[in-house]
């Protein structure tokens, strides 16, 4: 065998072996994919099926200054839900205090650092509100696409890339983790392992920002068969608050970051 034809057979051999490398990365990574898809699709499933759920939750947000200086905001709250029409959600933090009550009637969002709320009326399910909330309100929180009926076709709809980066623990909890990406945001989520697959954290990350600043949730005291007493859905407006319009400029003080400053990861 002359020189060329060694050379020739060489060059084949090594185009096999990238060929056969590419093979098992692919079927790696369409393995992952599949895997992940599959943990998600039980923890939404899972959470769909709840009539009753409550939690509390810690959340932190970034904000990037010109300087390019990352800036984080910490909330803590809870939430309370019965399917398919309830919902009361409490945050506070350091520049906001705020609740939301829905009753399957009306939508109530108290500011109380702002000592103003907002009504709207909105008879209807969990799903549409929050399609409203984060339609319409600076007070929308990150996270809430993890409590609709369709949550699975919700958080894939946009993803280009999925991964089970494999095991991890939160809050002494042992979880699944997943990763994916989607073209303006790339985000996490570690699912409680076992028979009750909750999702215990929940990691965003906004590619369009400069310095791709993150949203970080972690949700903490599941319980999914405590049924909440009758008043827990009901606003009452404390006494010497105002009520304003849902476009008001108010709004933004109901937000996790003071007004003005520069936008973090929301999704």
């Amino acid at each position: 065998m002359n020189t060329r034809h060694r050379a020739m057979r060489g060059m084949q051999v090594l185009a096999n072996a990238a060929l056969v490398t590419a093979f098992v990365v692919f079927t790696v990574q369409a393995a992952k994919a599949d895997d992940a898809a599959k943990i998600l699709k039980a923890m939404t499933d899972y959470t769909a099926a709840q009539k009753s759920i409550s939690a509390t939750f810690d959340s932190d947000i970034e904000v990037v200054t010109p300087e390019l200086e990352k800036i984080q905001f910490t909330s803590s709250g809870k939430m309370q839900l019965t399917r398919p029409d309830k919902l009361r959600i409490s945050r506070t933090g350091g520049y906001a205090d705020v609740q939301l009550v829905y009753d399957g009637k009306t939508i109530s969002i108290y500011g109380n650092n702002a000592k103003a709320y907002v009504q709207v009326d909105l008879a209807g399910t969990i799903d549409q509100l929050v399609d409203l909330i984060q339609a319409k309100s600076g007070a929308a929180m990150p996270g809430t696409d993890l409590l609709l009926s369709n949550a699975y076709d919700e958080l894939m709809s946009n993803v280009i890339l999925a991964q089970h980066i494999g095991q991890g623990v939160v809050d002494g909890v042992e979880c699944e983790h997943l990763a994916f990406r989607g073209v303006d945001t790339d985000w996490q989520i570690w699912i409680e392992s076992g028979t009750r697959p909750v999702p215990r954290k929940y990691v965003i990350t906004s590619k369009t920002v400069a310095g791709a600043p993150q949203y970080t949730l972690r949700i903490k005291d599941w319980k999914t068969d405590a049924v909440a007493d009758a008043d827990t859905f009901v606003f009452k407006p404390p006494s010497g608050v105002t009520k304003v319009d849902l476009d008001s400029g108010v709004m933004a003080e109901f937000d996790e970051i003071p007004p003005g400053t520069p936008a973090g990861a929301k999704k």
